[in-house]
């Protein structure tokens, strides 16, 4: 599991905010992969993901299809969701509602479209390497600043990903799905390439995946 990023203030101990980060960035994971992550037995382990049950931040999913007993998964609740940073996404999300109400939906979109522009502006200075593969890593940098705990992901000959294991406006994708193609237009925009969204938290998926190739090639 990962310490990239500050674990979520749960209120619980050390070992159980861990496997929360964990558990954030490596979607369903198994019972001695979190052992082995933390350092500790997996009977230590499954003792802290016990607790975290019952807390109602932790489920757990049974693998089928293989010899023997179904092996155990564990894997975030839908609760656990507010323990990671939203930004303000709900006040925001009551604010665009206002917005659609009184001028209409074609409103919403143009002012996401600003606040993009807005944030294309202050972060294109930082994105001027030449290198696709360490633009996509500044902007990974300023997006794990903003509560996405980002990271780089799989870098081949022509294409790099960018991961994103939290979605801090997500309940504003819920309501105003254009939000996401906004952002996507903006990640083009500031990286001067060609980005396409394969995996959608908001569609259910346990990560945004961003594949990003060089400007004027076909996805």
């Amino acid at each position: 599991m990962t310490d990239a990023v500050a674990a979520p203030d749960s209120g619980h101990s050390s070992p159980k905010r861990a496997i929360l980060l964990g558990l954030k960035t490596r979607g369903e994971t198994d019972l001695e992969s979190i052992a082995q992550s933390l350092g500790i037995t997996k009977v230590a382990a499954l003792r802290h993901l016990v607790q975290l049950e019952s807390d109602g931040l932790v489920e757990r999913s049974y693998a089928t299809g293989q010899v023997g007993r179904p092996r155990v998964q564990f894997r975030l609740s839908p609760s656990a969701a507010r323990l990671f940073p939203e930004a303000y996404a709900k006040m925001s999300v009551c604010a665009l509602q206002f917005i659609e109400r009184s001028m209409g939906r074609d409103a919403v979109v143009r002012m996401l479209q600003e606040r993009a522009r807005d944030v294309a502006a202050e972060s294109r200075p930082k994105l001027g390497a030449p290198a696709l593969a360490d633009r996509v890593a500044a902007l990974a940098k300023i997006r794990e600043e903003g509560g996405y705990m980002a990271e780089v992901g799989t870098r081949r000959a022509r294409s790099v990903e960018m991961l994103e294991h939290n979605c801090p406006i997500l309940a504003i994708a819920e309501q105003f799905p254009e939000a996401c193609e906004v952002e996507r237009k903006m990640f083009e925009s500031v990286l001067s390439a060609r980005v396409e969204t394969s995996h959608r938290v908001v569609a259910g998926d346990a990560v945004c995946k961003f594949i990003v190739r060089p400007s004027g090639e076909r996805r």
